[in-house]
């Protein structure tokens, strides 16, 4: 009766045949194909590093001006630009600015990388039941998988650096806009397609006239997660050499320092609260655009 106590296995030695069998063509696969692989993000990689430069390096009165230009430009909002005024002025004054730059130019590009990936592979979800059902079993494998293990697989074909660390904060980052660019195109109400469809709309005009308008607020959410999803990775990120607001927080946790991990960890709060009040103050403004034009 051993066999009702005990779950039948593979032996060991099969186990590892079949690990390093996996293991041996992933390692082929990347010394075959490694170098073409990282060659075709050296652009994403060169804007990144552009970017930071930037940020990192430009005088930081113009920065703080341009960034909080910006957020104004989204969110027509005082007390939203006053409040990332002031939470940047207080991470400057702390020592957190350059980390925080860091941060900031990782997290964008990452985020429209997720944008200019996610809407596309969204809309088609949302045009086709075979391809969501193709789709959303990955997509919950990518949300339920531990973020570490996003890190394997980048590191054995990139090494350290950047462009592993970016990958991997967009593949952690990329289901939140796919789902909710899917979703939000198939809320449409089906009676403003027909009326669409009666004033003789073809699927393009429908999609970008009709669709995507009205689908925008449940875009821009998706838009949020994303960016949220994208700041706490990069906490991860910090341990394969991504620089910013991360690598102070690891640095932390592996000396006990509790003043430096919550002052770099309020930081990366302040940034995400900054991306997310601007970018649904500006999702609302393009709603009431939109329904102005269409109502």
């Amino acid at each position: 009766m051993e066999w009702l106590q005990e779950f039948p296995k593979m032996s060991r030695g099969d186990l590892r045949e079949m690990r390093q069998s996996l293991d041996g063509a992933f390692k082929e696969f990347t010394g075959n194909y490694g170098e073409a692989i990282e060659a075709a993000f050296d652009p994403i990689k060169d804007f990144l590093i552009f970017l930071e430069h930037i940020l990192i390096n430009s005088p930081w009165p113009i920065i703080l001006a341009v960034l909080v230009g910006i957020v104004y430009a989204m969110s027509r909002n005082a007390k939203i630009t006053i409040g990332s005024l002031v939470a940047l002025c207080v991470i400057g004054y702390l020592g957190m600015w350059e980390d925080t730059m860091r941060t900031i130019a990782m997290v964008t590009v990452c985020t429209l990388l997720a944008i200019v990936l996610g809407i596309p592979l969204g809309i088609l979800m949302a045009r086709s039941d075979r391809v969501q059902g193709f789709v959303n079993p990955i997509l919950d494998l990518m949300q339920t998988m531990p973020s570490f293990v996003y890190l394997i697989p980048v590191v054995m074909i990139f090494g350290i650096g950047k462009v592993p660390g970016m990958i991997a904060v967009v593949i952690y980052a990329i289901p939140p806009m796919i789902r909710l660019t899917n979703l939000g195109i198939r809320l449409v109400d089906q009676d403003v397609l027909e009326a669409a469809d009666a004033f003789g709309s073809n699927s393009w005009q429908k999609l970008t006239n009709v669709q995507l308008p009205l689908a925008l607020p449940t875009i821009m959410a998706g838009v949020n997660q994303t960016i949220m999803m994208a700041l706490a990775m990069v906490v991860v990120a910090a341990l394969i050499g991504v620089k910013g607001l991360g690598q102070p927080v690891l640095n932390a946790i592996a000396n006990q320092y509790l003043t430096m991990g919550v002052m770099n960890g309020l930081a990366i709060v302040a940034i995400a609260i900054i991306f997310d009040r601007a970018t649904q103050a500006y999702g609302k403004r393009l709603q009431k655009h939109s329904e102005v034009i269409h109502g």
